[in-house]
């Protein structure tokens, strides 16, 4: 008997999570029904910031090969920093740039205003999100720089961070993005826009003909790769040193950091990476040229565009609007392999040790996804995790309850919240970890951050529990951007994991290494004692021996048995 892969079911609400989603057997494999699961979890259990403004103190300028610019400074801790916003890195992608590669930006004349963030790309509102830009559209690549004041007498490490929200959503504007706190560490932030859906992702084989490359798709990873480009040309103006750039990203943005490290393009132009929650192994695979295509034309039927001109002539909101309302979307997009930033699978080309081989970062939360996932809206008592698997795992059920026991309604609730975090995300983090661990010869430091995020200033009445660290919550921990959001109560607690992670990912961005004399040690990942060594990042953090190998054995075996079936195929 063949069964189906078990995937996150769920449906958009407002704010959160909440059940299960309907359409995913409309998802022609099990690629793309990974990939809309991995983005209807994103969308609905990441949380917004709120912004506090920095007051303006003077109006720097810099010269680019483009044109100057003029940002603003800012002040973080008595700390001077200068802030670039809303810099374009390629031509706006509309007209006849629709589904191209980024090309390059026209030069201007005059002093070009950076002090306010520029357009967010194109994308749905499809949970409430905080953006500190003013408009939404297609010419949106855009990219934000944060430094210090004053100079320094040696070229200082780069970080340029990639959002999260499933290739669907997101902006580099949100404030738990901003890169001031890391630019008073003394390291030059970037974060950049990206072209998102139907609009970053979208493969028809009537690009791929006009294409020199032969290839369709990836719009929105050409553009992280354009703005890379820009990073090595132009962030020494800005004291950055171009031998130094660690790329970073939390979800889909980490998806990207795995893409990254395995594109033929990317190579060389990042000496480090850092991954939050999220790797394109699987179940997250990256798309089928096949997957991508069927995607794209069913698509193009729908909006009635008989050619690639017709479908570039379309508004771009009539294009988001196609895609399907934000409570249930009719299409999502992801990567695929192209033939050109991705040439194959990621899995066979880390198993070769063709990535880049630089120092990682990476780990996952210890509560990506919460325990309704599997159990639905039954309570968590032994009798319904044991129907419960068998409902999703059919003759699979005994290996996993053994793996993920529930003898009372305590460890099910435990278990549930373990097996929904691995299906969503862990696994595939996992996975990445193992392939760069054995094939690259660089150090990874492997993390599980625990540290539950504290209670909102207005909570939700019907809020999901949360029984650990929630996907996404590390990121203000991690940037050091806890004080631009109040939407949460902040304890002494809070800053002090903060220090902590802020201070691993300073350090890892500087030296390739988290380990500052002023931190917890953190040994680079290895076996050892039957498990691999993991850095648990909360409170107390301290080296753990994560013993959790046999439940991603099996997920590899069953994910590698279980194809969906052919009647998934999408209408």
């Amino acid at each position: 008997m063949r069964i189906a892969v078990p995937l996150i079911n769920l449906r958009i609400e407002r704010i959160k999570m909440k059940t299960v989603m309907q359409y995913l057997p409309s998802l022609s494999s099990p690629r793309q029904r990974a990939a809309a699961a991995f983005v209807a979890a994103t969308l609905g259990v990441l949380a917004p910031a709120t912004l506090h403004a920095s007051a303006q103190v003077s109006a720097p300028r810099l010269d680019l090969g483009s044109g100057t610019i003029e940002g603003i400074k800012i002040s973080v801790k008595d700390i001077e920093m200068v802030s670039f916003r809303g810099i374009p890195y390629a031509a706006a992608p509309v007209g006849d740039l629709r589904w191209k590669p980024p090309q390059p930006v026209a030069a201007w004349a005059g002093v070009r205003d950076t002090t306010r963030f520029g357009a967010r790309c194109m994308q749905l509102p499809l949970f409430p999100m905080e953006f500190r830009g003013r408009e939404m559209s297609e010419d949106c690549l855009f990219l934000n720089v944060w430094k210090p004041a004053q100079p320094s007498g040696d070229k200082l490490p780069v970080l340029v961070y990639f959002y999260g929200g499933g290739f669907a959503a997101g902006d580099s504007s949100e404030p738990r993005y901003d890169g001031a706190a890391l630019a008073s560490r003394g390291i030059v932030t970037v974060t950049v826009n990206y072209r998102l859906g139907v609009f970053g992702f979208l493969a028809l084989p009537e690009m791929a003909r006009e294409s020199p490359h032969g290839a369709a798709g990836n719009y929105g990873l050409l553009d992280q790769h354009a703005a890379l480009r820009w990073v090595r040309e132009n962030i020494g103006q800005f004291g950055g040193d171009p031998d130094k750039v660690t790329i970073g990203g939390e979800s889909a943005g980490s998806v990207a950091v795995s893409a990254h490290l395995a594109s033929p393009l990317s190579k060389g132009f990042f000496a480090r990476a850092i991954g939050q929650s999220g790797a394109a192994f699987g179940p997250l695979t990256i798309w089928s040229r096949e997957d991508a295509t069927t995607a794209a034309q069913a698509f193009q039927r729908k909006m009635n565009g008989a050619s690639l001109a017709e479908l570039r002539a379309i508004p771009a909101q009539s294009l988001l609007n196609g895609t399907g309302p934000k409570e249930k979307p009719d299409f999502l997009f992801w990567p695929s392999i192209d033939g050109h930033f991705l040439t194959h699978p990621l899995e066979e080309t880390y198993a070769a040790g063709s990535q880049a081989r630089v120092p990682l970062l990476v780990g996952s939360n210890s509560h990506e996804a919460p325990h309704t996932m599997i159990l639905d809206a039954q309570p968590p008592t032994p009798h319904n995790w044991r129907a419960a698997l068998k409902r999703v795992f059919g003759p699979y059920a005994t290996d996993v309850l053994a793996l993920y026991p529930g003898n009372n309604d305590d460890e099910v609730r435990r278990s549930a919240t373990s097996l929904a975090s691995d299906i969503f995300i862990s696994h595939a983090t996992r996975r990445w970890v193992d392939a760069h661990r054995e094939t690259s010869g660089a150090p990874v430091y492997f993390y599980l951050y625990t540290h539950k995020r504290p209670q909102k200033r207005n909570p939700e009445p019907d809020q999901l529990p949360e029984d650990g660290a929630v996907h996404s919550s590390e990121i203000k921990y991690a940037l050091g951007t806890l004080g631009l959001s109040n939407r949460f109560v902040w304890r002494p607690q809070d800053h002090a994991v903060s220090r902590i992670f802020s201070g691993y990912v300073a350090h890892f961005v500087k030296t390739g290494t988290p380990n500052d004399p002023s931190l917890p040690a953190w040994p680079a990942s290895r076996e050892e004692q039957g498990g691999l060594l993991r850095q648990q990042i909360a409170v107390d953090t301290k080296t753990i021996t994560d013993v959790e190998t046999p439940r991603h054995t099996f997920l590899r075996r069953y994910y590698a048995e279980n194809p969906l079936l052919p009647e998934h195929r999408r209408r």
